[in-house]
């Protein structure tokens, strides 16, 4: 088994998407639902397979981020530069910060047009993509 991707159910399609082609993603495809409901499938240009998936029911009206979903974490290659990219496009990142002290990851969050939390994260250099079993042992 394996994760293929996560969906969030958006207020306003059009504002949702300009963050996320800002951000980085492409789209992929679109589905057409009744009732004017839209599913719009992203990836990030170099992803394999579809990653994000936006969700819009205007019947259901609008988003309730709630308490229980806390973040998408998205891995940058160059933190720094990202930064100036989203600052440039208006997305407002937050200051960079070094959450496992100076030699950990170095990461900076946004929020997107709904309330959705984003961690983007840089690696240290040499560290494996992703979290594995080893940053634990």
């Amino acid at each position: 088994m394996k994760t293929l991707f996560v969906s969030y159910r958006v207020t306003d399609l059009d504002r949702s998407l300009g963050f996320y082609t800002a951000l980085g993603y492409v789209e992929l495809g679109r589905v057409e639902g009744g009732d004017g409901a839209h599913l719009v499938i992203l990836k990030f240009p170099d992803e394999p397979a579809a990653s994000l998936e936006l969700v819009h029911r205007p019947g259901d009206g609008p988003v309730d981020v709630g308490s229980g979903f806390d973040h998408l974490a998205i891995q940058v290659e160059t933190l720094a530069t990202t930064l100036e990219t989203l600052t440039e496009a208006g997305l407002g990142p937050e200051p960079l910060q070094y959450p496992g002290g100076p030699h950990g990851p170095r990461t900076s969050w946004l929020t997107d047009p709904d309330g959705y939390r984003i961690e983007l994260v840089e690696w240290p250099s040499g560290h494996p993509d992703g979290i594995t079993a080893a940053d634990f042992a």
